[in-house]
């Protein structure tokens, strides 16, 4: 199978390469998306392998649609894509697992998610631990799912992909995905993923800002498809 790979990344220097670099060799091509990153995020990504790919417009949906605009321009197509972000916070040597279930049962989605009994202490802040499990709720209440986490390493079926008709810039890229894979009645898991601190200051729960935005963003998505 084609296994293709998407990083969003804002100023990454520190960690990118160290991403790029334990990700199994399995992987056809590592796609990074600086999304208007002013250090050396490019250049470094680009020493340690991967393509990169420049979008001006902050969001993390705007990295990851993007990236999906270079592979649609491509000849061959993936047949998997994966999302990683690039602040070393996952284990990249982890996607064997992510992939196995899409490779070896044909399942459409499988989400990582970071259990407690496997995230290093500190790794993910009070607010991320609540909203994942808010949102998560939300969607067990509304449309009967079974995820547990918002994971941002995640594996989809290329196809698959393509028919969610993926639209949110910004903070809700993740919770739209998963909702609308639960509309499209896509077959999918979690696969239980390592979790540590990540490298330099998140953009989005290392801010007031940040948090309140996402907060919104996701709450706004799970809302507006339980009256659709």
């Amino acid at each position: 199978m084609i296994i293709k790979v998407i990083i969003p990344a804002y100023n990454e220097e520190d960690s990118i390469a160290n991403v790029i670099q334990e990700i199994p060799e399995m992987v056809t091509e590592v796609i990074v998306v600086s999304n208007n990153s002013t250090d050396a995020t490019e250049k470094n990504a680009a020493a340690a392998g991967a393509t990169v790919l420049k979008e001006p417009q902050k969001g993390y949906g705007y990295a990851c649609l993007k990236g999906m605009d270079y592979i649609a321009q491509q000849e061959v197509k993936p047949d998997i894509l994966v999302f990683l972000d690039g602040d070393y916070s996952d284990y990249p040597e982890e996607l064997t697992k992510i992939v196995a279930p899409i490779i070896e049962q044909d399942i459409d989605f499988v989400v990582g998610a970071r259990v407690k009994s496997l995230r290093e202490d500190g790794s993910m802040t009070p607010q991320q631990v609540f909203g994942n499990w808010l949102a998560t709720f939300l969607m067990k209440l509304f449309f009967g799912a079974k995820f547990t986490d918002l994971g941002p390493f995640r594996a989809i079926k290329y196809e698959k992909l393509l028919q969610l008709n993926m639209e949110d810039k910004t903070y809700g890229w993740t919770v739209e995905m998963q909702l609308k894979a639960l509309k499209r009645k896509l077959s999918y898991v979690e696969i239980p993923v390592r979790y540590k601190k990540r490298i330099g200051v998140s953009k989005v729960s290392g801010t007031v800002k940040g948090t309140i935005f996402a907060g919104v963003k996701i709450l706004g998505w799970i809302f507006k498809y339980s009256f659709k």
